[in-house]
C-alpha cells in the first residue's frame, strides 16, 4: 500500500535551499545524515497536468512543479516575508486559488497558493 510521496528539489545551492525550508518555511526535519535534511512538508496532494495546452505548439519541457499551499496567502507571505523571503510579481486570481511566486535560494520561485477548492486530503462526508 503506497502511504505517501517523497518530493524531490534539484537545487543549484542544496544548503541554502534546505536552510531556506528550515529557517524561513519553519518546516520540521530530520538530519539522516550531516546536513542532509528529510523535511515534513504536511499534507500533500497529486495533480497530472498535460505538458501541452491548447494553442501551445511544443510540450512543455517542465515535468515536475512543486507548489506550496497555505490557509490564508496574505497572512502566510506576510509571516514568510518576516523570516527574510521575497516573492516575485504580483498576488494573481486564478481558477483554483490566490497564487504568488516565493523566491527560493537555488530554485526557481516555486508557486504559494490559497487554494479555492478543499484539498485533497481533507475529509469527506
Amino acid at each position: 500500500m503506497i502511504t505517501g510521496i517523497h518530493t524531490l528539489v534539484y537545487s543549484d545551492d542544496p544548503d541554502a535551499t534546505r536552510a531556506f525550508f528550515r529557517d524561513v518555511v519553519g518546516w520540521g526535519f530530520l538530519e539522516t545524515s550531516p546536513g542532509w535534511l528529510i523535511f515534513a512538508s504536511g499534507p500533500s496532494e497529486g495533480g497530472v497536468h498535460p505538458r501541452t495546452w491548447p494553442g501551445q505548439t511544443e510540450p512543455s519541457i517542465q515535468r515536475h512543479e512543486l507548489s506550496l499551499m497555505c490557509d490564508d496567502l496574505e497572512v502566510t507571505m506576510a509571516d514568510l516575508s518576516a523570516r527574510g523571503a521575497t516573492f516575485t510579481g504580483d498576488v494573481a486570481e486564478r481558477s483554483y486559488g490566490r497564487c504568488a511566486m516565493l523566491d527560493v535560494p537555488g530554485l526557481e520561485p516555486v508557486l504559494l497558493y490559497e487554494p479555492t477548492y478543499v484539498p485533497a486530503w481533507t475529509p469527506r462526508s
